[in-house]
C-alpha cells in the first residue's frame, strides 16, 4: 500500500510539473516517466531491451531538429542555409540543451542511479529530447510542434541572442582535451575544386583517432563544425 502510494505521489508531482511548465495536461503519463528514466536506473524489458529513454531520445531529437528548423526557415527569410544550419546546431547542442532542461526543472524529475554527474554529461539535454518523443506519441506532430515554439522557444530561447554570440567550439574542444591530457589534431583531407568558393572538409583526430569532421567554406569554420561535432560525442 505504501508502494502505490509513493508512486502515485509521484506521478501527480509529474503530471503538476508538465501542466505548470508546460502548459498542458498529459495523457499517457507513463511516457513522460520512460521520458525522464535514465539507462542506469533502467529495468530489462523485452528481448533484454533496457526500458529507458534512449529510444524517445532519438525520436525527440528527430522532432525537435524538425520544428526548430521550420521555425528559424520562416524567421529568417534572408538567411542561407549555412546561417540556419549554424543557428539550428546552437540551439539544439548539448551544451545549450542542458542548461535548458536544468532551467526547466527536468533534473528534479530525472530517475537515475548515478550519485554525481560530471559538469559535462549531457544526460538532462538527452532527458529533453525524450520528452519531447514522449510529446510526440502522446498528443501528435502538430501539438509537439505548438509546444516547442509557443513554450519553449518563446520563454527559454533567446534565438537573438544565440545569433550574436561567437561559440568557439574549437577552444572549447582544445580546453578539455588539455585537460584530459588528450592530442588533437586538424587535417584538411579535401578541398572541392569543381565549385568557388571551395569547400572545405576537415578531419579532427584524438590521439591520432578520427573522431570527427566537418565542412565549410572556409578552413577555420570547417574546424569549428567539426570541434562541435566532437564535444557532443565526447561530452
Amino acid at each position: 500500500m505504501w508502494s502505490l502510494r509513493a508512486k502515485y505521489s509521484k506521478e501527480k508531482k509529474l503530471f503538476n510539473f508538465i501542466k505548470n511548465v508546460l502548459g498542458f495536461y498529459p495523457g499517457n503519463i507513463s511516457l513522460y516517466r520512460l521520458a525522464l528514466t535514465h539507462k542506469s536506473a533502467a529495468s530489462e524489458s523485452f528481448k533484454g531491451i533496457l526500458h529507458s529513454n534512449e529510444r524517445l531520445e532519438f525520436l525527440g531529437d528527430a522532432i525537435l531538429g524538425s520544428v526548430i528548423g521550420e521555425y528559424l526557415y520562416k524567421k529568417y527569410p534572408l538567411k542561407d542555409e549555412g546561417f540556419l544550419t549554424e543557428m539550428r546546431s546552437r540551439i539544439v547542442n548539448r551544451v545549450h540543451l542542458n542548461k535548458l532542461a536544468i532551467n526547466l526543472g527536468l533534473k528534479d524529475y530525472l530517475i537515475s542511479n548515478i550519485q554525481n554527474f560530471t559538469p559535462t554529461s549531457s544526460i538532462y539535454g538527452d532527458s529533453f529530447e525524450a520528452l519531447i518523443g514522449a510529446i510526440f506519441l502522446d498528443k501528435g506532430y502538430k501539438f509537439t510542434r505548438n509546444i516547442i515554439i509557443n513554450r519553449i522557444v518563446k520563454y527559454h530561447i533567446d534565438v537573438d541572442l544565440l545569433q550574436n554570440t561567437e561559440v568557439n567550439f574549437k577552444s572549447r574542444l582544445l580546453e578539455w582535451a588539455q585537460k584530459e591530457k588528450k592530442e588533437v589534431q586538424f587535417n584538411v583531407v579535401e578541398e572541392s575544386t569543381s565549385r568557388y568558393p571551395k569547400l572545405y572538409t576537415v578531419e579532427l583526430l584524438l590521439n591520432n583517432e578520427i573522431i570527427s569532421s566537418g565542412q565549410d567554406f572556409s578552413i577555420k569554420k570547417a574546424e569549428q563544425n567539426a570541434a562541435e561535432t566532437a564535444l557532443q560525442k565526447l561530452i
